[in-house]
């Protein structure tokens, strides 16, 4: 028969293996605490907010224009009439809208007491009106028989403000755009001295350097680069306008801030930023009442067009 001898268990070995799990199991606890400041931070520093559409603000050159608006009309136009009176109409040899030669015959003339004279342009150009009818009477003193442009050389006669009239100068190129005909290129030929009292514009005068003819009492609108200027340029949508002066929106770490900015020239829906304003800032695509500053939001790159 066998003796089994039962021993009391060690109270330090007790001891170890009890603190042993006490330990792991304080250590667990301690991770899972550390865990959840973590969590925390992550999720404080997550976007949030509604999600706008921003823009880098980048360079542009924008052209300094001048516009004149007016109407075409002859530089120099000549009245043809016979020198004595008591003539008839004989014979047109010519009518409104053809081109003829200094000394060209444009109609013949009959006198009282028997034959004939020459009634002759005396510059070349352009026929822009006639009365001349066989049979009528035709005098020194009466209608002209024929209005010639001389050289065919037209001008858009225009107007613009006094604020824009010191900056316009002779032999400035133009590009005019007139209503029905198209685009044709011209330069400056005269400036007037004074202004229009009442309406405070200034009168300009454009020579129009083309063969094309346009027509007479048309209306026009002239271009005039006067210069260019290169800075930080935004969409107008991201320009607001108050009683505080102009702003732009932009986003730096996830909230709206608001900057005054000092704008500039405008062209094809950008507008010059020329102070207030760094390159590569994100610009809120469109700002609005709605976002104020501190604002938190999720900005997203706005699509390129």
């Amino acid at each position: 028969m066998s003796h089994f001898t039962a021993r009391p268990l060690s109270t330090s070995r007790l001891s170890r293996r009890h603190l042993s799990h006490g330990w792991a199991a304080i250590g667990a606890s301690l991770l899972c605490l550390a865990a959840v400041p973590a969590l925390a931070a992550d999720e404080a520093d997550a976007p949030k907010g509604p999600a706008v559409s921003v823009l880098k603000a980048a360079k542009s050159c924008f052209n300094n224009i001048v516009e004149v608006s007016g109407i075409i009309l002859p530089r120099e136009e000549t009245a043809v009439r016979p020198e004595r009176p008591g003539l008839k109409v004989a014979d047109v040899l010519t009518d409104a809208g053809e081109t003829v030669t200094a000394g060209q015959t444009l109609a013949r003339l009959t006198l009282p007491e028997g034959g004939s004279v020459n009634v002759q342009a005396p510059v070349a150009g352009v026929i822009s009106a006639s009365t001349a009818t066989i049979g009528a009477m035709a005098s020194a003193r009466g209608e002209a028989l024929f209005s010639i442009i001389a050289r065919g050389e037209y001008d858009l006669v225009g107007l613009v403000p006094t604020e824009d009239i010191s900056k316009l100068a002779v032999n400035q190129p133009a590009s005019i755009k007139v209503i029905g005909a198209g685009d044709i290129e011209g330069k400056i030929r005269r400036v007037a001295p004074t202004v229009e009292p009442n309406s405070q514009l200034g009168q300009v005068f454009i020579a129009i350097a083309s063969n094309r003819r346009p027509a007479v009492n048309s209306s026009a609108r002239a271009q005039i680069k006067i210069g260019q200027s290169c800075g930080v340029a935004v969409p107008l949508t991201a320009v607001q306008y108050g009683t505080g002066g102009t702003v732009v929106q932009v986003v730096r770490r996830q909230r709206i801030e608001t900057k005054r900015v000092e704008i500039g020239l405008m062209s094809g829906g950008q507008i010059e930023i020329r102070d207030g304003l760094n390159e590569g800032e994100d610009v809120v695509a469109r700002a609005g009442a709605l976002l104020r500053e501190g604002d938190p939001v999720r900005p997203v790159a706005a699509a390129s067009k």
